[in-house]
């Protein structure tokens, strides 16, 4: 019965988050197109509300740990599920992601992914479009910001291993920018898949920076280290055990 109810709760925080996506994603876009800074203004706000809406609808608080990024560095960051994402993008300032290409066609998404210099990404073609990023920091056409780039590549359930990937070091080296390394939990309590949220204690935590001049070698031993070792004490903090 407890589980069920979750479940309903979990049901109609979904629906809830989803419709204000629609309204106040889509009620922003007008002034966005006067103005990007509305961009992460209507940003900020959807993801503090969900924050807030899944603090008392089902139980899932969240807090953030370390010192938030406020210059323009890249944040390489742990991958467990969408709430990671919200979380991010609750507190950086002038965030913008390396995202997958095929959203660039989502509603709403899309909108803001264009308006906050976030760069879609092919897959299939991971090493252009790196190469399209490097030239557009050294050419002045993005504006400075928090540059959010998943180090795996993909979401990773909780307990899960999956290869940190080359294009977090190359990006680190070309553009010469420090990298801040971001551990979280999320993934025990908000699953990749699915419609059941977990109550407890989600944490994203910025970890220091990693300054520039390190080998790429080097760079993708410490930041794994760094992100994966604070990522497990976290979930062990939650009270996650791994399958064995």
């Amino acid at each position: 019965m407890k589980n069920a109810i979750q479940w309903v709760r979990s049901l109609l925080f979904i629906i809830q988050m989803y419709v204000v996506l629609a309204v106040i994603g889509f009620g922003m876009v007008p002034m966005v197109w006067l103005n990007r800074k509305y961009a992460f203004v209507a940003i900020h706000a959807y993801c503090n509300w969900v924050r807030w809406t899944a603090s008392w609808m089902v139980g899932l608080k969240s807090e953030i740990r370390g010192e938030v990024p406020q210059g323009e560095v890249l944040v390489a960051a742990k991958h467990q599920s969408f709430f990671d994402i919200l979380l991010l993008a609750s507190v950086l300032p002038r965030l913008k992601f390396i995202y997958k290409k095929q959203l660039k066609w989502a509603p709403v998404i899309g909108i803001y992914a264009v308006y906050t210099n976030s760069v879609p990404v092919d897959r299939g073609k991971r090493g252009a479009a790196i190469k399209q990023m490097v030239a557009e920091v050294r050419d002045g056409r993005v504006e400075p910001g928090q540059l959010v780039i998943f180090p795996q590549g993909t979401r990773v359930a909780a307990g899960a291993k999956k290869p940190y990937k080359v294009g977090t070091g190359v990006l680190y080296k070309e553009t010469g920018q420090p990298v801040v390394p971001a551990a979280t939990n999320v993934g025990v309590f908000w699953k990749r898949h699915g419609i059941m949220r977990y109550p407890g204690l989600a944490v994203l935590e910025f970890l220091p920076a990693i300054e520039p001049g390190q080998e790429i070698g080097a760079f993708m031993k410490r930041v794994e280290e760094d992100v994966e070792t604070t990522s497990d004490r976290l979930m062990q903090e939650a009270g996650f055990t791994p399958d064995i």
